[in-house]
Formats: structure tokens, C-alpha cells, sequence
């Protein structure tokens, strides 16, 4: 070989050779850990570690969700078991209260159809329904977590009376 030829090669990347055995040293690691992360003393050795972890914090939990309660109540703040408690009455309500909306408005349409003319409350009634209606549609349904809709309600009080 030349000198040129020499000192041409020298230029090269020195840590080539060292990256080539990293990389077949973390593949072949790679593959080691795959295989004995699939088997099934693995899964057992890991699921007995966790149920191990959870049985030794569970009177530490507990005593962190006393004590947090007790400071909400000096707070007079609510607990989440309360929050959730009063989130499911104020949905009962809602619920019920659309029911009855409903109601009103099969009485309204009943009483259309028979031929006598709504009395005024209970047109002023049907035309506050179908405003509050077009509002649920505006806000969408995102806006009343756990209602129904309507159009729901209605489809299986048709059902209960087939």
C-alpha cells in the first residue's frame, strides 16, 4: 500500500470497531430479556412481588385516606366519596326532571291531537321544553354527563307499551 493510502485509512472513525461490539452486545442482551421476560416463572416471580407490595401498603393507604378525610372535614371541604355521592343525585334529578319534560310534552301533543287546543300554561310548558331541548343540542351531551336523551326515553317508553 502507498503512503496516501495509509493515512487515508487512519482518517477513518477509530470507535467504528467499538460501536459494532456495543451493538451486537445490546442486541444479544436484547434477546436474553425478551426470552425471560416471556416466560412463565417471570410472570409468577413478578405477579407474587406485586401482591407482596400491595398487601404491605395497604394499611398505609388506609391510614392516608383517613387521615386525608379528616383533614378535608376541618377543611369543610368534600370528599370524593361525597363529590361522587352528589354527582349521582344531581344526575337522578336531571334525569327525572327530563322525564317529566317528556311527560308534558306527550300531554301537549295528546291533547293537540284530540282536537282541543293546549291551554296556555301548557303551551308556554311545551315551548320551554323544546328551548331547553335545542340548548341540550347546542351544549351537546358532553355538557350532561349521565342524562338521557330524550329520543332515547321516548323509544323505550314505545317499547313498554307494545
Amino acid at each position: 500500500m502507498s503512503e496516501s493510502e495509509n493515512n487515508h485509512a487512519g482518517t477513518s472513525d477509530p470507535f467504528e470497531p467499538l460501536r459494532a461490539i456495543r451493538d451486537k452486545y445490546l442486541d444479544a442482551m436484547a434477546k436474553s430479556m425478551v426470552e425471560t421476560v416471556n416466560s412463565e416463572s417471570y410472570a409468577q416471580a413478578t405477579g407474587a412481588m406485586l401482591e407482596g407490595y400491595l398487601t404491605s401498603t395497604a394499611p398505609l393507604r388506609e391510614a392516608m385516606d383517613k387521615s386525608m378525610t379528616q383533614a378535608l372535614q376541618h377543611m369543610s371541604l368534600p370528599s370524593r366519596q361525597e363529590v361522587a355521592a352528589l354527582a349521582e343525585r344531581f344526575t337522578h334529578v336531571e334525569m327525572r326532571l327530563d322525564d317529566m319534560d317528556a311527560k308534558l310534552d306527550r300531554i301537549v301533543q295528546a291533547l293537540r291531537s284530540e282536537g282541543h287546543g293546549a291551554s296556555p300554561e301548557a303551551e308556554q310548558a311545551a315551548a320551554g321544553g323544546a328551548a331547553a331541548e335545542q340548548e341540550k343540542k347546542r351544549t351537546g351531551p358532553a355538557s350532561r354527563p349521565g342524562a338521557r336523551g330524550r329520543l332515547a326515553r321516548n323509544r323505550g317508553s314505545a317499547r313498554k307499551r307494545s
